[in-house]
């Protein structure tokens, strides 16, 4: 079960909500909790042990979090058993199968790998981790109730795909939390406004990219290359900004302030400060709990250069097992070094410049996060750029224009919604009913494409 699910929509929205606002204060942390564990166990029911995993990884923090606290002369040993047993989990389920694959490519070696990747593994083992973390440096102090704790991990609204949460700006809310009319009205906007995202324009703009995969990138034309990697870098971003505004969304209505995690990265004018703006929580976290601690840019250049290695290739590790990811976040940070040390400036200074050069390597960069076969990246390079391949003849020399006939309004409306144009016209819609009656119309067409089966899985849930 998805946000962007009949079911969801139509069957767990109303029950659970209906409960939850009919039971007193003290009980809601309970009914959120069951209600986010049977969330949960539906995307788990062929692998329950995911849920057990889920679990035991919440008792451990916090038992982990209590002892640090009552004995603080062994705090250090537990801080690096928890660290540990997450980064454990996380590479096994997640690298698991690549390794053996590459493993299997040696003479007699049969590894059978079929492991399945945990629902939100990435996130709730990040937020675990910045909980013990904080303990350890006694930024917080250790959580008491394990009801409290358990609601932190395991809220629905975020636990699959973020944003990810810091316990200390969740924790006054989860001692107590008032919710108004007011913030369930503004949280159900947010959350049909991200639905539609979604459904509306970051799914249709996957299909395109999808059908140039299937055509095989050694039969496609240049122009149509272009426009499968811009169609996959609107349908990321929409992707995964509608979901995170359906979670801020489902937050309003549940009494808590779900951080930003989008702050239109797709208008940036350099690589740096595309990253300050794109999943912003992501790099939030990479900056608190690995930049920093490793002495950030406090310890001179080289030093300096070292962290933003290990940052970028931890990125990239950290969103999928495959050399493309690896290769992404190598990309990421020569670019980002170079920024640093002389080409910011320049762009700084040259704002038509910085644009073409962000209009260039968006695309391109997203292609490299997107194909996990690196032949195949490499065919699509060729594609990209002909003059790597002097002499190709597309089979179909006009099939661009099969599909910009077919996806231009989607691609006008997505690159519109990457700017703050049409968010500013709503701004000053001050009509109400206007308001709703949008908000209707991007219900209904969503509820219309979900019914029809036009939809496909959160791109995030893979990570």
């Amino acid at each position: 079960m998805v946000f962007s699910s009949l079911q969801f929509i139509f069957i767990f929205v109303p029950v659970f909500f209906c409960i939850y606002y009919l039971v007193p204060g003290k009980v809601k942390n309970l009914i959120l909790l069951m209600g986010s564990l049977a969330f949960y166990l539906t995307g788990a029911l062929k692998n329950p042990e995911h849920l057990v995993l889920l679990l035991l990884s919440i008792l451990l923090d916090f038992m982990l979090g209590l002892l640090m606290e009552s004995r603080p002369k062994h705090k250090k040993a537990f801080l690096s058993i928890g660290i540990i047993f997450h980064l454990i989990c996380l590479c096994f389920f997640k690298y698991f199968n690549f390794i053996a694959g590459e493993l299997n490519r040696l003479p007699g070696v049969d590894i059978t790998a079929n492991i399945v990747l945990p629902l939100g593994i990435s996130f709730y083992t990040f937020q675990g981790i910045s909980y013990i973390i904080d303990v350890y440096r006694g930024k917080i102090e250790a959580e008491d109730s394990l009801l409290k704790f358990s609601v932190y991990i395991s809220m629905f609204e975020q636990l699959i795909a973020g944003p990810i949460v810091t316990y200390d700006r969740i924790k006054p809310e989860l001692d107590e939390r008032t919710i108004s009319k007011q913030d369930v009205k503004e949280g159900i906007g947010v959350f049909i406004f991200g639905l539609g995202l979604k459904v509306l324009l970051a799914n249709p703009l996957g299909k395109m990219f999808t059908q140039t995969q299937n055509i095989g990138f050694e039969s496609i034309t240049t122009p149509l290359a272009w426009m499968a990697a811009i169609a996959f870098s609107l349908q990321l971003y929409l992707d995964f900004f509608g979901y995170s505004l359906m979670a801020q969304g489902l937050g309003k209505m549940l009494g808590f302030n779900i951080p930003q995690n989008f702050n239109f990265p797709y208008i940036s004018r350099s690589m740096t400060e595309f990253w300050r703006r794109w999943h912003i929580t992501l790099g939030s976290w990479f900056r608190e709990y690995l930049y920093i601690p490793l002495g950030g840019n406090r310890k001179g250049t080289a030093c300096t250069i070292r962290n933003l290695l290990i940052v970028w290739l931890f990125t990239g590790a950290w969103h999928g097992a495959g050399y493309n990811f690896l290769l992404w976040g190598l990309i990421l940070f020569v670019l980002i070094a170079a920024e640093k040390f002389f080409l910011g400036g320049f762009l700084d200074r040259h704002k038509v410049f910085s644009r073409v050069y962000m209009l260039l390597l968006i695309p391109l960069t997203w292609s490299v996060f997107a194909i996990t076969d690196i032949r195949q990246l490499g065919i699509f390079f060729t594609r990209l750029f002909p003059f790597l391949k002097p002499g190709f003849v597309p089979l179909f020399p006009g099939d661009y224009l099969k599909y910009l006939g077919m996806y231009y309004p989607f691609f006008i409306i997505g690159i519109l919604f990457s700017t703050k144009l049409p968010f500013n016209i709503l701004k000053r819609i001050k009509n109400k009913y206007i308001i709703r009656l949008i908000l209707l119309a991007i219900l209904l067409g969503s509820v219309y494409c979900m019914y029809r089966g036009f939809d496909d899985p959160f791109l995030y849930f893979r990570f």
